[in-house]
């Protein structure tokens, strides 16, 4: 049962003000329910309600905030200390790869992958042959990197969605993205040929506030790790 709120996340308690755990909105979050009950974390009531404009909530840990942000920003919260704590894809630890963010546990939830998708019929060895290949992603880093190891310039063209439409409307002659089932590429007309590497949801920690609040934030650690072995 959720433990009754004591305070909110802009009080404080004992003059310390409270950690901010950065969770993704979206599919992950709902899986991620609970994994975060389990670990002690009861936001408040409205935190799941999708039509609710706040993003900061309260837990019934007076010592813990949660922000609910895009998945793509919670890597970018945590890396600049806005929040001590985040839950993120691999994905977007690989396309940003901040130096600032340690990522010490994988939490095993949000499976998929970063995968190369291609019209289907189109033959193999027509980009064997290609010294450039047009790319349409929402992850620029990671095609760059990718098609840089095989000897392929990426010419990217940088989608935040539909990317499935690229090739057929003539913008990329592949695409870049994250796949679950492949059903959405298969209804557009495109195969996975590639995959660049799995996915999971990572808990992430930044490295300043790991130095300057190890007991806090170690807590919370410890906390994650014994709900996933309770799972």
């Amino acid at each position: 049962m959720d433990q009754p709120f004591t305070t909110t996340g802009t009080e404080q308690a004992n003059g310390a003000v409270p950690l901010v755990l950065a969770l993704p909105k979206g599919r992950i979050l709902k899986e991620l329910g609970p994994l975060l009950a389990r670990s002690g974390i009861h936001p408040a009531a409205d935190f799941h309600d999708e039509k609710s404009r706040r993003l900061r909530f309260e837990t019934s840990d007076p010592m813990l905030d949660v922000v609910r942000v895009r998945s793509f920003d919670v890597a970018t919260f945590v890396a600049f200390g806005a929040a001590q704590i985040g839950i993120c894809g691999a994905d977007v630890l690989m396309e940003f790869d901040y130096p600032e963010i340690y990522a010490p546990l994988d939490l095993g939830i949000g499976k998929c992958r970063v995968s190369v998708a291609e019209p289907e019929g189109q033959p193999a060895a027509d980009r064997a042959r290609l010294s450039r290949v047009g790319v349409a992603t929402k992850y620029p880093n990671i095609a760059r990197r990718h098609f840089a190891a095989r000897g392929i310039q990426a010419e990217v063209v940088h989608l935040n969605g539909a990317m499935e439409l690229a090739p057929a409307m003539g913008l990329s002659n592949l695409i870049v993205d994250l796949v679950q089932t492949g059903s959405t590429l298969k209804a557009n007309g495109l195969v996975e040929t590639e995959v660049i590497a799995p996915v999971t949801s990572r808990l992430i920690v930044n490295r300043t506030a790991l130095k300057t609040q190890p007991e806090a934030i170690g807590a919370w650690l410890a906390r994650f790790r014994a709900a996933l072995e309770a799972a």
